[in-house]
């Protein structure tokens, strides 16, 4: 081993290995660095690196003479439970629907503010990590910070004189702690203070025991009150704990002024900190609950005491790279034989050597830091480039490493900000600085929570998206009271916003965006698509089937006889846009959006497919759904060949609007095919056009979706290329889209959806799947990505798959599941191709759709 570098236990291979070595293995190809790397210090929030382990996150700055780690903990909210009912709402209702019925849009659209009720309340910040180092920050050179997206760590080197200092830090999902290591190259060369703060109310104390313990509280209401400050609920408490260690024979630690600590002459030093909060669910009020959060940190600070540095990162590795090496993906310009060869492989990431497991039960060997060298060699000859100068040149050379690092950077932010047991992935994922966010920083469900997860199941990470089941779970709660007093209807309901109250009730304000009752609906197709791709059977009767049937329940009360035989939505609104009455007036609120009657379909469809499984299709409740399905109107082509967005005809104001609502069918829906809706695919994709490629990040990448549904690589691309733009973070106003420097997509401002989106579009790209068909590199664009692999996508029916092509061409697939058979239909170019995959062997076919060769996917050696 080279000097630095450290041997540490990681998992054994996963069962994305499985085709590499049921194949015999291969000639191994040196891995990509996926890397965000930075050429000095954070001057601004989006140049910080975020890491996370699902609960407690934090932004990295590497500043030199001081360091700061920008802490959040998901259940930091303001407010209490609340009621999410209106009594009065019945009566505004039914005179919404007479002036709907009257045609009267705009005097509707007036009416329905009446149905508006309180804004969610905001996501809060926890606080920040400060490190005084003392030193100059003109005084440094060889500056390095680089975000590791295969081992989650952030690491920060420079040189000061004639030291070297190096910090580590990574978030521990398996011990719930946020690690940092800092150390020099000489022997008592480390010296700083730290402390703790926040921006909310908070009491921060040092004590002997190397420990600061910080408390405090988050606002019982979103808006401080006037006043008495008496009248202001008890909010969230929460308590973080920093715990210090230290290394080498002269260091010393000090207590300064009773809330800093003080570290003299050691040679390393190792941070630990815990985080809690007495949030007990979202229907218990913060003063009744009966978690203490000092307690709980102290606990957990005390499961990982006498742990060294190298066991809390060798468990950190086996967990996180247990999510993060089931797929990879290998991008190229230039096809090269020989390169070829040694793609075709699949091979992984890093190295993995057989070993035996050690007494922690973690097993495999790698080597950390091995690319330090590479990194320093690159500094010194003047050829490293920054992730930001890459995000500048894209535009010029187009380079393919980039668009991998940004696929693989979505799923590096999804496992960090999503895991079982924690809070959903909000609007930053659980990234926040500030008091007031950006839109709350809370979950919005016309588009933005949902496209967070579009990238679980596709991309192998279907245990990251069990929060939002739980969430869904705790919305149809409040969800069901919402629908029988304001809509007197059976089920549950929620609409456009939501927070960690589980809020259903509609948002303040304009019914533009206010006025949505689909948010849950939407959600629940997500609970069906889990199915699908998981063919989990216990999920669907257990969790799955009482939410879509609780669902499906409040959309058949909702239903009413419209014109034509047909039942309707009213009111409807298309999220956040507006339209031009034929009386000239503008408005929001009409009758049976497409984005209702799609949304609907959907769910629909998947009760009654999912009754059929479960036995249960003979119910009059199922019986009921089919007859109101067959009743639901057809989606419609307007005048100028587009999706038809409302039930009529209306002028559209702005027809470069940022959301594609009319087009759900298509993506994520499944109601618009290439096979069975050509015309509708056709004015979709007028739809696209007349809407245009201008928009937000979180847009641009649903429009990445769409085109690549439509099997068009070059727009897919395109868009692509659009969202690859550097945003300057001082002048963010002046762009629509794009990525600032940590590779964070831009609304602007940051929003998180749009790099959850950019990583499911790409696996769209190469990967589609129905129930019975699998669609191989459906929108490649051959010349840009003339050869490449990826392995490990998920594709429906619980099918794991691997694509290789050359020249643009096909070259070969592999396909296996553990635990299922399935029958599907291969789609490539024009060939179709049926096979039957047993589960247990692995399938291999070359590019005419020929099976080549059958493996055992032996038991017992795969995880």
């Amino acid at each position: 081993m080279e000097e630095g570098e450290e041997w540490v236990w990681v998992r054994p291979p996963t069962e994305a290995d499985a085709e590499w070595w049921a194949g015999g293995g291969g000639e191994t190809e040196d891995a990509r660095p996926l890397k965000v790397q930075f050429s000095a210090p954070a001057k601004h929030w989006t140049d910080a690196a975020p890491i996370g382990n699902g609960r407690l996150g934090a932004m990295v700055w590497g500043g030199v003479n001081s360091e700061t780690l920008q802490l959040n903990h998901d259940t930091l909210w303001t407010g209490v439970p609340g009621n999410y009912t209106d009594p009065d709402a019945p009566a505004v209702l039914s005179k919404v629907r007479e002036l709907v019925d009257n045609g009267q849009y705009a005097e509707a659209t007036s009416a329905a503010f009446g149905l508006s009720d309180h804004p969610s309340d905001v996501y809060q910040p926890l606080g920040n990590i400060n490190i005084n180092f003392g030193d100059s920050d003109d005084a440094y050179m060889a500056y390095e910070r680089e975000l590791d997206l295969t081992t989650a760590t952030v690491n920060v080197k420079y040189i000061l004189g004639d030291v070297e200092f190096t910090r580590e830090h990574f978030s521990s999902s398996p011990h719930q702690v946020l690690v940092t290591k800092i150390s020099a190259n000489k022997s008592g060369c480390l010296s700083f203070i730290v402390y703790l703060d926040s921006k909310l109310h908070h009491h921060s104390s040092a004590n002997s025991a190397n420990q600061i313990i910080m408390e405090g509280s988050c606002p019982g209401k979103r808006i401080p009150p006037k006043g008495n400050e008496s009248e202001n609920p008890s909010g969230i408490k929460f308590s973080a704990i920093l715990e210090l260690q230290i290394g080498g024979d002269d260091g010393k630690v000090q207590v300064l002024n009773d809330r800093k600590l003080k570290v003299v002459g050691s040679d390393w030093a190792v941070l630990l900190l815990a985080a809690s909060s007495s949030f007990e669910g979202p229907f218990t009020k913060p003063s009744d609950s009966k978690k203490d959060p000092t307690s709980a940190c102290l606990n957990t600070l005390s499961s990982v005491r006498n742990m060294s540095y190298s066991q809390l990162l060798a468990y950190h590795l086996d967990d996180y790279q247990n999510l993060f090496h089931r797929v990879t993906l290998q991008l190229s310009k230039v096809s090269s034989d020989a390169l070829g060869e040694k793609r075709s492989a699949f091979l992984n990431q890093i190295t993995v050597q057989n070993s035996p497991a050690d007494d922690c039960g973690v097993s495999g060997l790698v080597i950390l830091n091995s690319s330090k060298v590479y990194s320093s060699a690159k500094l010194m000859d003047g050829t490293f480039k920054s992730t930001a100068e890459r995000v500048k040149s894209f535009k010029d050379d187009e380079d393919p490493l980039l668009v991998e690092l940004l696929f693989h950077y979505g799923r590096y932010l999804l496992i960090s900000c999503s895991r079982p047991g924690t809070q959903i992935a909000n609007l930053q994922g659980i990234w926040n600085k500030d008091i007031e966010p950006a839109w709350d920083a809370a979950p919005h469900l016309n588009i933005n929570l949902q496209m967070n997860y579009w990238p679980s199941l596709s991309c192998n990470l279907s245990e990251c998206q069990e929060p939002l089941f739980d969430f869904i779970a705790s919305l149809a709660v409040n969800g069901s009271k919402t629908a029988k007093v304001n809509y007197e209807t059976s089920g549950w309901v929620a609409h456009q916003v939501s927070d960690i109250w589980a809020k259903t009730s509609p948002d303040r304000g304009d019914p533009l965006w206010a006025l949505w009752p689909m948010g849950g609906a939407w959600l629940c197709t997500h609970l069906w698509e889990h199915y699908s791709f998981t063919l989990d059977k216990g999920f669907l009767e257990n969790k799955a089937y009482p939410l879509l049937a609780g669902c499906a329940s409040f959309l058949l009360d909702w239903l009413i006889e419209g014109p034509g035989g047909y039942l309707e939505t009213n009111p409807s609104t298309s999220p956040e846009h507006s339209f031009i009455a034929p009386d000239g007036k503008t408005a929001s609120v009409s009758y049976s959006s497409t984005m209702d009657m799609a949304i609907i379909k959907e769910v629909f469809s998947a009760v009654i497919s999912s009754a059929e499984i479960l036995g249960r299709s003979d119910s009059d409740f199922i019986k009921q759904i089919n007859k109101a399905l067959s009743r639901l109107p057809p989606t419609k082509i307007a005048r100028d060949g587009s999706i038809m967005e409302w039930a009529q005809d209306f002028e559209d104001p702005e027809v470069h609007h940022r959301h594609l609502s009319p087009l759900f069918g298509l993506f994520p829906g499944h109601t618009i095919t290439i096979e069975k809706t050509p015309d509708l695919c056709k004015a979709a994709a007028n739809s696209l056009y007349k809407r245009g490629d201008v928009g937000p990040g979180w847009s641009t990448t649903w429009k990445m979706a769409l085109w690549a549904r439509l099997h068009n690589s070059e727009h897919a691309y395109k868009l692509v290329r659009q969202l690859i733009n550097l945003v300057d973070p001082d002048h963010e106003s002046d762009f629509e889209g794009g990525l600032y420097s940590n590779l964070f997509t831009a609304h602007p401002p940051f929003q998180i959806d749009g790099n959850f989106g950019f990583t499911a579009a790409i696996a769209e790209m190469l990967v589609q799947s129905t129930k019975h068909d699998l669609y191989l590199l459906p929108a490649l664009p051959r010349e840009k990505w003339a050869e490449g692999c990826v392995k490990g996508l998920k594709a429906r029916g619980n099918v794991t798959v691997n694509v290789c092509w050359k020249k643009g061409e096909l070259h070969e697939a592999c396909f296996w599941s553990k635990n299922q058979n399935s029958l599907k239909r291969l789609h490539y170019r024009g060939t179709v191709a049926t096979v039957t995959l047993s589960h247990g062997n692995i399938y291999r076919f070359n590019k005419h759709l020929k099976c080549v060769k059958t493996c055992s996917l032996k038991e017992g050696i795969f995880l």
